[in-house]
């Protein structure tokens, strides 16, 4: 069983989503304003990559974004590429 797929993914509100696992941490940072979250940047600690955590956290956030009525802007590359494989997320895209 990879550990990776069992860590909770945790919300620091306003600033971003992580996975922390021993003394690692992966994380999707962003920025707030109104009711508009700018996701600007994927980190994965090298040891940690390789098993879709990115993927799995962008997804995570991307999920609470909507689901608290936000839109998204996808500064971060990687958001940018996941919503361009994952279309059922352009809804969320801010004009």
């Amino acid at each position: 069983m990879d550990p990776m797929m069992d860590a909770k993914i945790q919300h620091e509100e306003g600033k971003r989503y992580y996975i922390q696992l021993g003394d690692k941490k992966a994380e999707l940072t962003y920025t707030e304003t109104g009711k508009t979250r700018d996701f600007r940047h994927t980190y994965v600690p090298e040891e940690m990559r390789g098993r879709k955590v990115a993927e799995r956290l962008v997804r995570h956030a991307l999920d609470d974004t909507l689901l608290k009525g936000y839109k998204f802007i996808p500064t971060c590359p990687y958001v940018e590429r996941f919503v361009e494989k994952n279309p059922q997320y352009r809804q969320g895209l801010a004009a």
